[in-house]
């Protein structure tokens, strides 16, 4: 038995399903997951020794790779200095600052301490600067684990098979609306249902959590007018595109400016940080400033601040971080879709900026129903191929894979070799 066999045997008599984490139990695809040890650059190294090249990157914000020193510095910096005052400090405002510069919707910021506590206050701020009680979200979207976004969702609650959760109450579902994604029709069709009565929109511009899939053209710019046409605050979730896509994140690469965005850990180098921020007018809505009430001890910690400021202002002024990302995973994703044609395949490869999907399906895919026609099972074998050739990828057919800048050329060769012979394996006659 290995030590990742040993520790997970241990760790399901005392934690659910022996993970903090739904998707990091490995369900969707078999067989006990690896417990990691240490990282660096490109690599993981698990507790049995065992090296992989990763392609999750902490499910993104590892865009410079694992323990960049311009990050490490900042923290060994700041680590003298305490973990905690429970109080202001000057890097907050230095983050605020250079959140603002960076994000075109963002006027005033709140910085809490994760993407979920990040999205839960958005809506609420939309719906008390608004009056109006409904959200609409889309099918397959994922924007954490607050009630209201439980309806429909991607990443783990999809991978498990349970998208609407117990313990989430009729009450609150009957005032979230879902709608496919890429379906302005079904978006104007549910404001014409609910005259008046919805606070916000909110999307994943770049979906990341039924895979990857793009937004159609137009899609976002039609949801723009219609916010603006109906009242309706129009929010952003940027927890897996923001700085990641382009410096000013998706809102940037499009074009579309958001009412309200909302961010996640790259923000915070990896470290555990969110933020939500956008107009002042609807900012100015939080307490102290306003009426709607959001607070966090932690929010905004020394270390988290330390360690985002490095890395994004590292993104910031080396803007050739994202010529050489999209190179490397343009290359990955190419690669990836010419040697499924050479197979005989022809499965779909999605990708925007550095994040992308291989779908083991031959459809295209832009909606949740789309990627639910993937062969699950041939995934799974997929996976565990690449795995044994030291390629680390998201243990979920609904997750995008995520480049960092230590992806060099030998490793996506490496990347495209294991490829090749895993789709083989996957696909080799079952005994």
């Amino acid at each position: 038995m290995t030590t990742s066999e040993t520790l997970f045997a241990r760790a399901q008599e005392l934690i659910p399903g022996g993970v903090n984490s739904p998707v990091r139990a490995f369900r969707a695809v078999g067989g006990a997951p690896i417990f990691m040890q240490s990282a660096q650059g490109a690599w993981l190294t698990d507790v049995d020794g065992n090296q992989y090249v990763d392609f999750i990157n902490s499910w993104g914000p590892m865009i410079l790779g694992h323990a960049p020193e311009v990050v490490l510095d900042a923290v060994r910096t700041a680590l003298p200095h305490s973990l905690s005052f429970g109080a202001p400090t000057r890097r907050e405002v230095e983050l605020a600052e250079l959140l603002t510069a960076m994000v075109p919707s963002v006027e005033k910021v709140r910085l809490v301490n994760s993407g979920t506590e990040a999205t839960m206050s958005a809506v609420r701020v939309a719906r008390g600067y608004t009056g109006r009680a409904k959200i609409l979200k889309f099918e397959g979207c994922y924007h954490g684990h607050g009630d209201a976004f439980l309806i429909a969702a991607g990443s783990g609650a999809l991978t498990l098979g349970a998208p609407d959760s117990p313990g989430v109450t009729q009450g609150v579902a009957q005032d979230t609306l879902t709608v496919p994604y890429n379906d302005l029709a079904a978006v104007e069709a549910a404001i014409a249902a609910n005259p008046d009565q919805l606070a916000a929109i909110i999307i994943e511009p770049v979906v990341g959590n039924m895979g990857l899939v793009e937004p159609s053209l137009g899609f976002l710019a039609g949801l723009r007018a219609l916010c603006t046409q109906h009242g309706i605050v129009f929010i952003f979730d940027e927890v897996m595109t923001g700085f990641r896509l382009a410096p000013g994140g998706a809102q940037q690469l499009y074009g579309v400016v958001p009412d309200m965005t909302t961010l996640g850990k790259i923000i915070g180098g990896g470290l555990p940080v969110g933020a939500y921020g956008g107009r002042a007018d609807i900012m100015n809505q939080v307490a102290p400033a306003g009426k709607v009430y959001q607070a966090g001890t932690l929010s905004g910690n020394p270390l988290a601040t330390a360690a985002g400021l490095a890395q994004l202002r590292y993104l910031h002024e080396h803007p050739e971080v994202y010529e050489q990302l999209e190179a490397t995973s343009a290359r990955l994703a190419d690669g990836t879709r010419q040697i499924a044609k050479e197979l005989g395949l022809n499965y779909t490869v999605n990708r925007v900026g550095s994040m992308f999907s291989l779908f083991f399906t031959p459809e295209p895919v832009h909606n949740l129903e789309d990627a639910k026609k993937a062969d699950l099972p041939a995934f799974g074998r997929y996976f565990h191929a690449m795995l044994k050739r030291g390629i680390y990828l998201a243990p979920s057919q609904f997750e995008a894979l995520f480049v960092s800048t230590a992806i060099t050329d030998e490793l996506v060769e490496k990347y495209l070799l294991a490829c090749r012979e895993s789709l083989q394996e996957a696909h080799a006659p079952q005994a």
